[in-house]
């Protein structure tokens, strides 16, 4: 504290505009020359650290309030079974409502821009995807670049697809398959989430491997193309596990072959499509995403909330039950993941010169 002799005023004190007392304090500004270097020194530091403080006491409140999670297809899809399973996690760890907002349009885009424009106060987050990645390379002309206007937060899964077929489809194996294709060219209807999804680019891959030519049908979503496969609008498709599982189970749906490398676990029947189509791989992730420039603290707590679910026995078993597997790490660590695919997925799309729909 200054001595009787020194003058110590700080409501007219100015330190690089943090507020201390009533009003608000600017570097040297006022009466500051007045202090005694000591003393200001301490004001100084102390102001600085401020904006630390406010986001880590921020951290400690949130949430205070629901949570949206925006999803950009319809619900149904992987994209929302993801989104609710950690949402209603995150609602009973955090004591706040974690709210799944469906808005479908664009192959995710339309959600992720009302994202980007939102305030990063972690109130509102979204699921992001191998689309989200792909998109990044398939639109020109998107009013936000999603590397950079997206922080990673935490992954959740990672699933792999099944190459199905309509009960009418002749072929009965990924051979048939192949032969019919090419035998009757454009008279398959091949159906997508939509342009530029994880499935889209599993099926064109599919297709600039084998040289078939198939008629692209994008849907607004999962949910929507299988009612469309069902029905039998359109006549193939590939989809993740975690939406199709029970159609194939039931036997509605005709699974050819599914995106792995080796047979799975939970379908040991079903052949994987490198069985006939040597070299053929493909998987995709789900995580969740922040504006940017959301709090650290914030985004650092959601993700330790995320990993403790995933490590979580009810919750492994359920996502395995749907043929995913759990996919812990760090914002780095999903970021990483994110920039790889971006990148992977940019060089199919430029190969196949794969344009929206």
């Amino acid at each position: 504290m200054p001595s009787a002799g020194e003058h110590f005023d700080a409501t007219h004190i100015r330190l690089g505009c943090k507020r201390i007392s009533a009003r608000p304090l600017c570097f040297l500004k006022g009466n500051a020359m007045k202090l005694p270097r000591r003393t200001f020194l301490h004001l100084a530091a102390g102001a600085a650290a401020l904006p630390a403080v406010v986001s880590i006491a921020r951290a400690q409140s949130y949430p205070s309030r629901p949570v949206r999670i925006v999803v950009g297809f319809a619900p149904g899809g992987p994209n929302d079974i993801n989104a609710r399973l950690i949402g209603q996690w995150l609602s009973e760890r955090l004591k706040q409502q974690f709210i799944v907002d469906n808005r479908p349009g664009a192959s995710g885009n339309i959600a992720m821009e009302s994202v980007v424009k939102s305030p990063p106060d972690g109130y509102t987050l979204v699921m992001v995807a191998t689309s989200s990645a792909a998109n990044a390379t398939l639109y020109d002309n998107l009013p936000f670049n999603f590397l950079r206007d997206i922080a990673p937060v935490g992954s959740i899964s990672s699933t792999y697809y099944a190459m199905l077929v309509h009960p009418s489809v002749p072929a009965r194996s990924g051979v048939e398959l192949l032969a019919f294709a090419k035998a009757n060219p454009d008279k398959l209807n091949m159906a997508s989430p939509g342009s530029g999804t994880g499935a889209h680019m599993a099926s064109e891959l599919f297709k600039m491997m084998t040289g078939i030519s198939m008629v692209h049908i994008p849907y607004r979503g999962s949910g929507p193309m299988l009612s469309g496969l069902l029905g039998g609008q359109v006549q193939l498709a590939f989809d993740t596990i975690f939406s199709s599982i029970e159609h194939i189970r039931s036997g509605r749906l005709r699974a050819l072959g599914i995106s792995t490398a080796v047979r799975s676990e939970v379908l040991p029947d079903i052949p994987t499509v490198a069985e006939f189509l040597p070299g053929y791989e493909a998987s995709t992730w789900f995580g969740i995403g922040a504006p940017k420039n959301t709090s650290p603290a914030i985004i650092d707590k959601l993700n330790r909330e995320i990993n403790a679910g995933l490590a979580d026995p009810k919750m492994k078993a359920r996502i395995a039950d749907l043929g995913g597997t759990v996919l812990a790490g760090s914002p780095a660590d999903f970021g990483k993941l994110i920039a790889n695919d971006t990148e992977k997925w940019g060089k199919v799309i430029r190969a196949a010169n794969i344009k929206p729909e």
